[in-house]
Order: structure tokens, then C-alpha cells, then sequence
């Protein structure tokens, strides 16, 4: 059953207790509204103010799931909150656990507060929710990935060109790294699994996955020191520092350059030319 009253008040409540510096906006001099302005939620989730007003309003079609789920988001609701939105639309809530894309407001609250420098928010296979804008020129934008290509590990075995960003050689144990972390997944995960799927699709495909595969090589860990290869800056060195959300199997993955060093100078310049037109 919809409530849409329910529904418009919840999100005005919540939008009103919002501020602009607790999701990563400038707050300005001349501001008056109490808590976020309508426009700006609409921003934070990916549709036009209109639409996002006749739902606080409670006017037009019922709010899709897809759309909800960018409210969500938006709002930097809890997942409880999050299911309770779902239910007022009369909508069943999405999965929780390590299926869930749901980002915590926590980790949101970090990654808001990281946008001069590179950083992304994974899954535990490694798709990237959320890229700052300094990311996404580092390692490209994710949001032109849709199915198992979300995944670079995925990508790096089914997409070479994917490989393209990172030295190379850093690529054999790269490769080898994605491998070991799948079969851990697929074992952890189950049968049934996004993890499984990946695996048995990329057996079907890649010859070099089905030979690091057949190794059976388990409980290999990152470097914390990742070399990069950018199309328009050259090779960059960055430290990686990975901060976990253990219920949602989230990492906030930051990039950062020891000061003084070249590696940082290419980080402040690509700061300022941003993603190449063909990222």
C-alpha cells in the first residue's frame, strides 16, 4: 500500500535536517533555507527538480525503485530509513548485506569531504559506486561500465584496455590479485553469487583467467603502493589507504602522493585538466 503524505513528509523532514556541509556542498553567504533546498537533493540524486518536487508534494506517478534508491542516496538516509521510504511507496525494500549498493551516511560523510583529492567508494568485487571528481580522471569514470564490466576484475581479464591505466609491471600481479579475491568471494559467497556468475563467465572467456584460476592461489592482499599510468600525465605513484564498512562490504578507497614529489605535481595538474575527453 502507498502512503504518498507519509512519504513527501518523511523526505521533507529529512531534507530539511540536512545542512549542505553534511553532504559536501558549499553552504554560501546569502543562504536562508532551513536544511537543503529541493534543487539540491534533486542534484545529490540524479534527477530533475520537478520530478523530485511533485514527490515531496506527493503529485505524479509513483516513485520507482530506481528512483527511491537515488533518494536514498541523495538524502544520506540510513538503511533503515532507506526500507521505510521503500515501504511508504509501496515498494518491498531492497537486499541488505554485501548485495547491497546502498551507501552508509557515514562513509558518504567521509567521501563528501575528499572531493580535491582522489578517492571511490567499492564493492567487495570491486565496481565503484562513487568517484570524486579527481578520481574518476585518475582511473577513469565508472559510470560508463554497466553489468559485470562494472568490476574491474571483471573488466581486467574481459576489457585488455582496462589494463591500460596501471604499469606494466604491476599486471601479472594485478591479475593474479583479482583472481585470488574472486575465488575467496566465490567460496565465501556461495553458488549463487554475483562472485560465482563472474567467475563461470570469465572461465568461458579468458584463457588467462582460466589458468590463474586453476592455480588456486588464495589470500593475496593489495600493495599499498599503486603505479599508475595516465594517458596525459604519465606515470603517477600514489599510496592507496582503504577504509572498510564491514555490514555493507563497502571500501573507501583513497589515492593519495607523497608531497614534494613528482607524482604530486601530476596530481594538482590533472586536478586542473580533469578526465580526458576519452577517459
Amino acid at each position: 500500500m502507498t502512503d504518498r503524505a507519509a512519504l513527501a513528509e518523511f523526505l521533507r523532514l529529512r531534507r530539511e535536517s540536512l545542512q549542505p556541509e553534511d553532504v559536501g556542498l558549499p553552504r554560501g553567504a546569502r543562504r536562508r533555507t532551513s536544511g537543503l533546498r529541493r534543487e539540491e537533493v534533486a542534484a545529490l540524486s540524479h534527477m530533475s527538480a520537478d520530478y523530485y518536487t511533485r514527490i515531496e508534494q506527493h503529485r505524479g506517478p509513483r516513485p520507482s525503485e530506481q528512483m527511491l534508491a537515488a533518494l536514498a542516496q541523495g538524502l544520506h538516509l540510513t538503511l533503515d530509513e532507506r526500507d521505510h521510504v521503500f515501504r511508504l511507496a509501496g515498494h518491498r525494500p531492497p537486499a541488505r548485506g554485501t548485495a547491497s549498493e546502498h551507501i552508509s551516511p557515514g562513509l558518504l560523510r567521509i567521501f563528501d569531504r575528499l572531493q580535491d583529492t582522489p578517492a571511490e567508494i567499492v564493492t567487495e568485487l570491486g565496481e565503484s559506486l562513487r568517484q570524486t571528481p579527481l578520481g574518476a580522471a585518475l582511473t577513469g569514470p565508472a559510470d560508463e561500465w554497466t553489468g559485470p564490466y562494472r568490476s574491474i576484475g571483471f573488466r581486467w581479464f574481459a576489457e585488455p584496455s582496462s589494463r591500460d591505466r596501471y604499469a606494466p609491471e604491476d599486471h601479472d600481479a594485478l591479475g593474479r590479485l583479482f583472481t585470488s579475491g574472486l575465488r575467496e568471494l566465490t567460496a565465501l559467497r556461495g553458488p549463487d553469487s554475483r562472485a560465482a556468475q563472474y567467475a563461470e563467465l570469465l572461465l568461458g572467456r579468458s584463457s588467462e583467467f582460466r589458468e590463474l584460476w586453476g592455480e588456486k592461489q588464495v589470500g593475496l592482499r593489495p600493495a599499498e603502493t599503486k603505479h599508475f599510468i595516465h594517458p596525459e600525465v604519465g606515470p603517477i605513484e600514489l599510496a592507496c589507504q582503504r577504509l572498510l564498512d564491514p555490514e555493507q562490504s563497502h571500501a573507501l578507497l583513497v589515492y593519495t602522493a607523497e608531497p614534494g614529489t613528482e607524482s604530486q605535481d601530476k596530481l594538482q595538474l590533472l586536478a586542473v585538466i580533469g578526465a580526458p575527453a576519452n577517459a
